[in-house]
């Protein structure tokens, strides 16, 4: 907004475990910024963030929403720009693009819950980003709730950077400020003193003079300790932990005002571009933003979101998307609240703002102004741990399908659409089985096609593990010009850092030079169907030593097909195994479900290759067959009550064991059968 100086705005995410109270929360900052006109919850369906059928339905954030507000305090007016995010596993990709424009975050942890699979996730993620952070304990009201082990968990786990800089009164009526507030008998006992004396602490040591006037017994003003807690957020050497009863708007002010008085503004946030060099963000500077999400609005169709970093994005201009190189027209500017939008003239750095209807970009995209070819540095998204064959249920909806595919993951992008070419079949993938659920709910509504989901098919592979040699002779007599090629060859496993896999070693002429093409081309035939299964061939090394001709009779398709058999031949006799992808898994889960988890791992063909800690989860890591893991999400997510998660990535191929490869052969000659 115009009229707020750069500095007076603070822009910041909601992260945590997925019902730690971020969405509530993210309500009642909304009620008391004025943006809603009552105390708005997901509860009852009233919610200004969890808006959407889906999201009500299943009674969980599903996207990341930005919101903004006026944040009027007696000393000054500060905007407010922040992003609600959804806790549940399947939908880590919002948080990761959502905390990647953001200038600081704010962990929400519930009173009764504790620290959660999800809120370690978001620390890492903050750790990772360099993010200056704040903590915010809800749900101190609550039966159970228990905000002295709750704070004493999170100052084990992360450290004594974190404290509170508010308590909450031993009667649950309100909050006290730890630094100029009346904190005797709060929750913990007797822990006032501590913390204002570590609040002070820290506030001294982010300058060399106040930290001498501290050693040396004098007392610095509040004016002092107030721009040191802001340096120590900012440097990260302080955590700030609020507390919050959020349904009764209980501590939500005090919040409000530690997030003015602590977190940086974009002046001070210091982002740098993809090539490290700072950005300006002064309104005065060239505009440079980061496309971070895009969606499809009923009403006004395609809307791209930006993070404004530098300069003023004013609607009704011209600006350029330094990735394609392309001119972008800038018609309206939007600031989204929920399902309402307000038109605005221009943005400026620490804004999120919607642009309607842009041609050539999407996430991941720098727009900057005209002459800048400087670019942000890109969102990198987890990988996909879920994977589904699609099909449409209507023959002819192919198609369809493709199109309504490829929109839904331009949104997405922790969404995968590809064709795998070895099992010929189009794959879905995302981070687990809500995801992929409401990513075919999303494709039905929008392009109207019904599809099916299938477990994909394994892309196993087939290789040799010795020499053999093959040998065929293509001959056929018609009435006419026949056909003759004769190939000798060998089959042996292939060095993997031999690149050459074709060795040609015919001499005399027994096979002319012009059918050597032929034969190359017969060979690779032969290698996309391997002998025991028919699955790609892989790692071999053909050397080609003889053969003969026929004058007349010979061509290339004769050698090509001789070639082919020759081969087939060949990869019988040296000992064929069938290989499969392995992939390594790593797993995060609380303590209780470690026996459960490495015993199912295990039965999986499993290895467990460690075992340990990370900031109060246990983390195993694993290599288990791909086909072990396709379901895993939502099976993992059965063990553990949805308290565990995982990442998977592919590592590589190994040989199947005899009584897999055996159950493997089988089902391949069956589907073979069936297609005949």
């Amino acid at each position: 907004m115009k009229d707020i100086p750069i500095e007076n705005v603070r822009n910041f995410v909601l992260l945590g475990h997925t019902g730690s109270g971020k969405t509530l929360l993210t309500d009642a900052l909304l009620y008391r910024l004025g943006m809603n006109t009552r105390m708005g919850s997901p509860d009852d369906g009233t919610s200004m963030s969890d808006w959407t059928d889906e999201e009500k339905e299943r009674r969980i954030s599903i996207w990341a929403k930005p919101f903004d507000g006026v944040y009027k305090s007696d000393s000054e007016t500060t905007r407010m720009v922040f992003i609600d995010t959804p806790g549940y596993a399947d939908f880590y990709g919002q948080m990761v693009a959502a905390s990647a424009v953001a200038d600081a975050a704010l962990i929400v942890i519930d009173a009764t819950s504790g620290i959660q699979v999800g809120t370690n996730r978001a620390w890492r993620r903050c750790e990772d980003l360099e993010l200056p952070r704040g903590i915010v304990i809800t749900g101190i009201d609550k039966d159970n709730a228990d905000y002295a082990g709750t704070l004493a968990k999170v100052r084990e786990i992360w450290g004594k950077r974190c404290v509170p800089v508010v308590l909450p009164k031993a009667d649950g009526s309100g909050v006290v400020e730890v630094i100029g507030g009346d904190a005797a008998g709060t929750v913990p006992e007797g822990g006032a003193e501590e913390f204002q004396n570590a609040l002070i602490e820290a506030a001294a040591e982010t300058d060399d003079a106040l930290i001498e006037k501290y050693l040396g017994g004098e007392s610095l003003s509040a004016d002092e300790v107030g721009a040191g807690l802001r340096g120590a957020v900012r440097s990260r050497s302080l955590v700030p932990v609020w507390a919050c009863a959020t349904r009764n708007e209980v501590g939500v002010e005090n919040l409000l005002e530690g997030i003015r008085r602590l977190f940086p503004s974009p002046a001070e946030a210091a982002k740098r571009d993809a090539d490290g060099e700072e950005v300006d963000a002064s309104t005065g500077a060239p505009f440079i933003g980061l496309v971070w999400k895009s969606m499809n609005d009923p009403y006004v169709g395609q809307l791209t979101f930006v993070r404004v970093y530098g300069g003023t994005l004013k609607a009704d201009s011209e600006v350029v998307n330094v990735n394609e190189k392309q001119k972008e027209r800038i018609g309206t500017l939007y600031f989204v609240r929920g399902k309402g939008q307000e038109d605005v003239s221009e943005a400026h750095a620490g804004d999120i703002v919607a642009i309607a209807k842009l041609k050539h970009t999407a996430i991941n995209d720098t727009l900057a102004a005209a002459g800048v070819e400087r670019r942000m540095p890109e969102i990198r998204f987890p990988s996909p741990v879920m994977s589904f064959a699609i099909s449409p249920k209507t023959q002819g909806d192919e198609d369809k399908l493709g199109g309504g595919l490829q929109r839904i993951a331009e949104e997405d992008p922790t969404l995968r659409v590809e064709r795998n070419t070895e099992t010929k079949q189009l794959i879905l993938s995302g981070m687990g089985d809500v995801h992929l659920d409401v990513a075919v709910k999303r494709l039905k509504e929008r392009s109207g096609v019904d599809v099916v989901l299938d477990t994909p098919k394994v892309p196993y592979k087939e290789t040799v593990t010795t020499l053999g040699e093959g040998h065929y002779k293509h001959k056929k007599q018609t009435g006419g010009r026949g056909q003759y090629g004769e190939v000798y060859l060998k089959v042996e496993p292939r060095d993997p850092g031999d690149e050459e896999w074709f060795v040609n070693n015919i001499v005399g002429g027994a096979i002319p030079s012009g059918f050597i093409p032929a034969v190359q081309k017969g060979l690779m035939e032969g290698m996309s169907a391997g002998a025991m299964a028919g699955y790609p061939v892989t790692n071999v090394k053909v050397t080609v030593y003889d053969g003969s001709y026929h004058e007349v009779d010979s061509s290339e398709i004769a050698f090509k097909i001789a070639a082919a058999r020759a081969f087939r031949d060949g990869m019988s006799k040296a000992k064929p195994v069938i290989l499969e992808p392995i992939m390594k898994v790593k797993v995060m889960i609380p303590e209780q479900f470690m026996g459960d988890v490495t015993g199912d791992l295990n039965h999986r063909r499993g290895r467990i290759l460690g075992m340990g800690a990370e900031e109060g989860l246990q983390v195993i890591h694993a290599e288990v067959p791909q086909a072990e893991m396709f379901q895993y999400s939502s099976q993992l997510r059965s063990i553990t009550g949805g308290r565990g998660t995982f990442e998977m990535e592919f590592a590589r191929y190994e040989t199947v064991p005899s009584n897999i490869a055996q159950k493997i052969i089988a089902a391949a000659e069956k589907e073979r059968s069936t297609e005949d």
